[in-house]
């Protein structure tokens, strides 16, 4: 078995190799059908021809396409991005800065979705066909069809601006001086050091946006929970435990969430994919100084160097998601090794 489960790993990164590979090739081709000449953009106006001859042979742009992906992938195995044409800083350095920003709301939005999401889901499928299940089931339909920047508008609209009990911009009140960096994360940085008026201050200001962002994952895992718990409910083995008086909470939370949710788990790369997706517009109405606005504003300004960074580590970032739940799945569902050993 541990054979398996090795061989099934080693399956999952080397198919990841590949895909990052083929994203790797796409990514540059892309990047470069923008319209605009590069040297241009990142010397500016004013430069002359002279300057602009010499940075475009300093970078190979006067080369073939193929030997400007052949030295732009050497340097990426060096661990060089490029410079930035915005920021004139090595996009590396660019995004070391702004990533753990979005790093904390990704992780903050998945716990939240996932969390809240099986609670529903569970808490339907006991009461179904009850009003609780129609509520569930309704909430979870608007979570679902709602874009999440449509949660963010309408959340700053009433607990920023009505209400006034959230706060609507940045990661940190302005009055708070915190420069201390451990992981990046406030929250966690805030925690470590025994720092709660940070803490509460940075948690606060991350409801809005996490909320934001995991609404529709929780509404998808709980109406996924909600029909998994439902369909196993009628099993012969949870038939079998209540005849012989299992107590109920036994039934629910030993007998029956394990296998009910492995569809949960095994949605979670795309719903962590989808969190990524929609930070790109939730961190820019929250003013959130993360990596995906600086995405948005490469994208706005045409930085290259950057634009092609930020989709390559979205990448990485969204296999990696996939590979751990593979894994976890695997953990859950030990089956899944012993078919994927017989499909070879």
């Amino acid at each position: 078995m541990k054979n398996r489960n090795i061989i099934f790993i080693i399956k999952r990164l080397l198919y990841s190799i590949l895909v990052l590979w083929a994203l790797s090739i796409c990514v540059f081709y892309l990047a470069r059908c923008i319209p605009g000449d590069p040297a241009r953009m990142a010397l500016g106006e004013r430069a002359s021809e002279e300057v602009l001859q010499r940075f475009r042979i300093l970078m190979y742009y006067d080369k073939p396409a193929l030997v400007q992906y052949y030295y732009w992938l050497n340097n990426l195995f060096h661990g060089d991005l490029g410079v930035s044409l915005v920021t004139r800083q090595p996009v590396l350095e660019d995004i070391g800065q702004v990533l753990p920003a979005t790093c904390e709301l990704a992780i903050y939005a998945l716990i939240f979705a996932t969390v809240i999401g099986i609670t529903i889901g569970v808490i339907s499928a006991r009461y179904h066909n009850t009003w609780v299940d129609n509520l569930g089931r309704i909430a979870a339909y608007f979570g679902i069809i709602t874009p999440s920047f449509v949660f963010a508008i309408m959340g700053m609209l009433i607990f920023s601006y009505v209400a006034r009990v959230l706060p609507s911009m940045g990661r940190i009140s302005p009055e708070l001086i915190y420069t201390s960096k451990i992981t990046g994360l406030i929250t966690i940085d805030a925690l470590i050091q025994g720092n709660f008026i940070v803490f509460f201050d940075a948690f606060k200001h991350l409801i809005l946006p996490v909320v934001s962002l995991g609404l529709i994952g929780m509404a998808e895992e709980g109406r996924i929970t909600r029909n998994s718990v439902y369909n196993n409910m009628g099993k012969d083995y949870i038939i079998s435990a209540q005849s012989y008086g299992v107590p109920e909470k036994v039934i629910m939370f030993q007998l029956l969430l394990k296998p009910s949710i492995n569809p949960v788990v095994s949605i979670l790369g795309l719903e962590f994919a989808n969190i990524l997706a929609g930070a790109f517009l939730v961190e820019l109405i929250f003013n959130w100084p993360g990596f995906a606005r600086y995405g948005m504003n490469a994208i706005l300004y045409k930085d290259i160097n950057a634009i092609s960074a930020v989709i390559l580590i979205v990448g990485v970032f969204v296999l990696l998601g996939n590979i751990i739940v593979d894994i976890i799945v695997g953990f859950l569902d030990p089956r899944i090794y012993l078919m994927e050993g017989r499909s070879e």
